[in-house]
C-alpha cells in the first residue's frame, strides 16, 4: 500500500498529526475507531469523506511508523 497518496502532515492542520489528505480526519481517529470495534463500512458511514483505500493507507502508515521505531527492550 502506497499511503503517500492518502496521508498528509501539515503543521498548520490538526497540530501536525498525520491526516487523510483533503480532510481533518487523523490517522489516530481512524485507528481508535477501528480498535473500538468499528468495521470499515461503519467507519465510512461515520466519516463519509473516507474511502476504503484511505483506511488501508492509515493502517499501512501506522505499521510503517511502528516498524521504524527503535526497540526499547534491552
Amino acid at each position: 500500500m502506497h499511503y503517500i497518496n492518502h496521508i498528509s502532515i501539515d503543521h498548520k492542520k490538526m497540530l501536525g498529526k498525520p491526516c487523510i489528505k483533503g480532510t481533518r480526519v487523523t490517522v489516530e481517529q481512524i485507528l481508535r475507531k477501528l480498535s473500538d470495534g468499528m468495521d470499515i463500512k461503519e467507519l465510512i458511514i461515520s466519516l463519509p469523506s473516507l474511502t476504503p483505500a484511505d483506511i488501508r493507507a492509515a493502517m499501512a502508515y501506522s505499521a510503517d511508523m511502528i516498524k521504524m521505531e527503535e526497540s526499547l527492550a534491552s
